[in-house]
């Protein structure tokens, strides 16, 4: 496990040992460890490799108080630097952006899930403010998402039946927030967030391509104007269900205004992405196409030639519903069940998406206090008649690129969506459900990541195939089966050292989907405190990384991924990252991920003495 080396040399690692005597300098062995040490160790790199209690170090008692109510609401700590120039220049354009995005989004995903308009926008008005106390992205826009509201719309379906009995099938919605809230909490809580990395990255492109697929499909129903449609997910059932109808089934009018918002939307879409300066264009377009379709619809009375609206959503915000919740009897098992696997996989998008965010704005966040958030969120959640939230990929991108400064967006957002509820609702009544399904077809298609899926398969043909394993057990079972296919089971452990004048770390294995994320995490903690270090003793800052590779055996794409977020956390450190011998499979990887061209070839070596040799020699000659 990781051995800390100081500035001056006093120790250093046995490994690297060989090295300074290839160069004539002399370092001691450490002392062999005991079994009960090298266990106590690796108890610790596994649950508290962030170090949690190092904070509290030589603190008063009021002090530490003070430092746990921060770490339980950071809203208490950033809130103390917080500007009315923040709120006004990006947090609140922030919030109004996403909360346009959110409304039209929030009434097709609760009809995904089985569920009443109003309960999607009600989740996204709790649960919003929730995490803004309690969450430590300043990016993730919180709310329902589609994968998780198809998942929870095909788990309830298969239990209850929302047309027979709707109202027990949305205590079961309710029961199985509750649960998802609990599991989410309690990975954080005992620090078990290590859990959600046997998920791949491969792995997960595929699931959540299949899944987009599959949630297009669906939206077939509402696009075509189809009354009997299947309740399956499968490729196979709903193409069987799609032209069965063609004859008699299908309305054109409702085509018409499908196809007609849909092509709108693809092209704002196609307009942001090539302007980023226009991304508003795009987030605006779905509450757009609800006013123009709605108003188009109620003075042709469209409704009247087979077009199907909305009707009602519901006025007022949320009720309570902590007493609907089953804590006894046969659905308490079904609801635990459901919310256990819609919990992991809302927990495993929103840190994805967390990490994304944090690295591009070179700041950290704390899986397991994320967990605790969303976790919190969601419980409350249950009991204000919100269904399952996370972080919203589409709509955290808007509030990245909208200028957001904090999760006071998300309160923003959340303010919007209270007057929704309580004015604006009955306007939304001649809604056309062919325009949710066009805006939801249109959000989805984002997740279908092709260029990265094509890039797995010129790095990785293991990994590839995990990549079609969930994607094609999404589109021909159903998205748990998928889910189930996405999940590996490979361990491996990472180790570190430092040495004089750089930082050198030594990867002990292969860097794959379940421990790309620490290492990535790991080197940036060293580094953190290496730089606490060199202010305190006034030394010389860090200029060079150097990753020894030379047991790494192989690397997957999530592996690369992680050394692609390190290069640019490094660059904004203004830190060189160097390689030193990587072996030929993992050099092949590297070149065909088009990494070396990134980091430079001039930055590989064949050892770290070599590396040092070039990079710092000051610091060799001073040990």
């Amino acid at each position: 496990m990781p051995r800390a080396v100081s500035d001056e040399g006093e120790t250093l690692d046995a490994e690297i040992d060989s090295i300074h005597h290839h160069h004539g300098y002399k370092v001691g062995v450490p002392p062999k460890k005991s079994v009960l040490n090298e266990f106590t160790e690796a108890v610790k790199e596994t649950f508290f490799a962030d170090d949690p209690l190092r904070q509290y170090k030589d603190q008063p008692k009021f002090k530490k108080v003070w430092i746990t109510l921060q770490n339980i609401f950071p809203v208490l700590d950033w809130g103390r630097h917080y500007t009315f120039r923040k709120f006004i220049r990006g947090d609140l354009i922030s919030g109004l952006t996403i909360a346009s995005l959110c409304i039209p989004q929030d009434i097709g995903y609760a009809k995904l899930a089985g569920l009443l308009p109003q309960y999607g926008l009600y989740s996204s008005f709790v649960p919003p403010l929730i995490y803004a106390l309690m969450g430590s992205s300043r990016d993730i826009a919180i709310g329902p998402v589609a994968v998780v509201s198809l998942l929870l719309g095909t788990l309830l379906g298969n239990e209850i039946d929302p047309k027979k009995h709707p109202e027990e099938y949305t205590r079961l919605a309710f029961t199985a927030t509750f649960f998802a809230g609990i599991t989410q909490a309690a990975l954080g809580f005992f620090r078990l967030g290590f859990i959600i990395e046997f998920l791949s990255h491969a792995a997960i492109v595929g699931f959540m391509a299949g899944a987009a697929i599959t949630i297009a499909l669906q939206q077939l129903k509402g696009f075509l104007g189809i009354a009997n449609f299947t309740k399956k997910t499968d490729i196979i059932s709903v193409m069987k269900s799609v032209w069965g109808n063609v004859h008699h089934g299908w309305n054109w009018q409702t085509i018409l205004i499908g196809a007609s918002f849909l092509a709108f939307l693809l092209v704002t879409k196609y307009i942001a992405k090539k302007n980023k300066k226009l991304f508003w264009v795009a987030a605006i377009a779905p509450l757009t196409s609800v006013i123009i379709s709605t108003f188009f619809v109620y003075i042709t009375r469209a409704d009247k030639h087979g077009v199907v609206i909305v009707k009602y959503i519901k006025k007022g915000i949320n009720p309570p519903s902590a007493s609907l919740i089953y804590f006894t009897g046969p659905n308490l098992t079904k609801g635990f069940k459901i919310g256990v696997v819609a919990g992991m996989i809302g927990l495993t998008e929103a840190v994805a998406i967390g990490r994304t965010f944090a690295g591009l704005k070179d700041y950290q966040i704390d899986g397991n206090k994320e967990m605790v958030a969303l976790g919190a969120m969601n419980i409350v959640g249950s009991m204000t008649s919100c269904y399952v939230a996370t972080g919203s990929f589409s709509r955290s991108a808007v509030n990245y690129m909208a200028g957001c400064h904090t999760a006071v967006s998300n309160v923003v957002m959340s303010i919007v969506v209270l007057l929704t509820l309580e004015l604006i609702t009955p306007l939304f009544k001649y809604t056309p459900n062919a325009i949710l399904s066009s805006i939801i077809i249109s959000a989805v298609l984002g997740l279908i990541d092709y260029q990265t899926a094509y890039l797995i398969w010129k790095v990785d043909k293991l990994d590839f195939l995990a990549c079609l394993g969930a994607f094609f057990g999404v589109i021909f079972s159903s998205v748990e089966y998928g889910l189930l296919i996405a999940v590996r089971n490979i361990d491996q452990y990472p180790e570190a050292t430092m040495v004089p004048g750089v930082v050198i770390v030594r990867v002990d294995s292969a860097i794959y989907f379940t421990n790309s994320n620490y290492v990535k995490d790991r080197i940036l903690r060293w580094l953190r405190d290496k730089e606490e270090r060199q202010q305190e003793q006034k030394l010389q800052k860090t200029e060079f990384l150097i990753v020894e590779l030379s047991p790494v055996i192989d690397i997957d794409t999530s592996g690369i991924h992680a050394l692609e977020d390190l290069l640019r956390s490094l660059e904004k450190r203004k830190i060189q990252l160097i390689l030193a011998n990587p072996g030929p499979s993992v050099i092949q990887k590297l070149r065909s991920a088009k990494f070396t061209e990134l980091i430079g070839e001039d930055k590989i070596f064949l050892t770290v003495g070599d590396a040092v040799m070039k990079f710092a020699p000051k610091a060799v000659e001073s040990v």
